[in-house]
């Protein structure tokens, strides 16, 4: 889709100034309860944005939007300098999410398919914490690039990943299928 389609079905579905100005507010002088009434309402915004957005753009498009922007929460946990000693590794990198993270992870290295399970109850993202369980699914895709970035990199290869369960889509915990091709 083309910026100028985005921002036409981005003004439909209500993404507007206001949103960005909340967003602006944040890191001024505020005390501890003003930044998190900010915070709040910069995560309902979010939540508004994303379930209106779901609404008024193609699924495959605002997936592939909502992908990138994985990079931002990626890039905020240097997870480059993280990952490079387990790059060409994959084995001991599952060791390190098994152990450090308490995921657990299938990974069947004949076919490339690993399906990683974070093994928790509720939603990790950092963006929605405080919100419903369920609210905004579609933000989901941004752990799918997530998990593509984070794998790509330990293969050494570009992977696909996909969320084959959600706590925000009613779940009981968020697994992802990450499809590994050989190099």
């Amino acid at each position: 889709m083309d910026r100028k389609v985005f921002l036409r079905k981005a003004c439909i579905a209500g993404v507007c100034g206001c949103g960005f100005g909340t967003l602006a507010l944040q890191g001024g002088n505020e005390t501890q309860a003003e930044q998190e009434t900010v915070n709040q309402v910069a995560r309902q915004w979010l939540v508004r944005l994303l379930d209106n957005l779901d609404r008024n753009i193609d699924a495959g498009d605002l997936r592939q939007i909502v992908k990138m922007s994985a990079g931002v929460h990626y890039d905020h946990l240097k997870m480059d300098d993280l990952l490079a000693g387990y790059t060409g590794r994959m084995k001991d990198f599952i060791g390190f999410l098994e152990k450090e993270w308490g995921w657990k992870i299938d990974y069947n290295e004949s076919t490339g398919v690993l399906l990683a399970d974070e093994n928790k109850t509720w939603c990790v993202c950092p963006v929605l914490k405080g919100t419903a369980p369920t609210e905004s699914p579609v933000i989901c895709y941004c752990s799918e690039g997530f998990a593509e970035r984070m794998f790509s990199r330990v293969a050494g290869t570009a992977v696909t990943a996909s969320v084959v369960s959600s706590v925000r889509r009613g779940d009981k915990t968020c697994i992802y299928r990450v499809e590994i091709p050989s190099v």
